[in-house]
């Protein structure tokens, strides 16, 4: 990702994941920006210069445009050295052309190369497009957060 684009991307970043966890119930709508934005900022402190942490522009093109971004990270879990997509979007006007499924393929070549044994990502539920595309590139499910409301706090968020 070129350093200029960096503060237009997360800002519609984090506006983007504060949406996303308000829409399917996991966050109450007030503080949600604030809690996103802190989000991002203890995963990516150094910005841009995050060790570990590789945020590309997804182009149309060799030559571009920018469609889209991608963000994943080289983490260790339980002596396990593994990848972690944290963001990835393709511009609306953009989507269901393959762009995606091609950042991915080149990001798998990517963790081969670092040594990796997985990659790992989260979709929200009601993100059904997201889910068909992973699974298609042979994701599979690995857990299953469910929620249920009740009574008097049916509209406040679960988490």
């Amino acid at each position: 990702m070129r350093a200029e684009t960096f503060p237009a991307y997360v800002q519609a970043a984090v506006a983007g994941y504060a949406e996303d966890n308000v829409r399917c119930g996991r966050w109450p709508e007030q503080g949600a920006l604030d809690r996103s934005l802190a989000e991002f900022q203890s995963l990516l402190p150094q910005g841009l210069a995050t060790p570990d942490n590789h945020l590309f522009e997804i182009l149309a093109g060799a030559d571009g445009p920018a469609v889209g971004h991608l963000w994943f990270a080289v983490e260790d879990h339980h002596g396990l050295r593994s990848g972690y997509v944290y963001d990835v979007d393709v511009d609306p006007a953009h989507r269901r052309q393959g762009h995606a499924r091609r950042a991915f393929e080149l990001l798998e070549g990517m963790a081969a190369g670092f040594g990796l044994a997985r990659i790992g990502l989260h979709v929200f539920g009601d993100n059904a497009g997201a889910q068909a595309l992973y699974r298609r590139l042979g994701y599979t499910v690995t857990g299953l957060d469910m929620v249920k409301a009740l009574g008097a706090g049916a509209g406040q968020a679960a988490r």
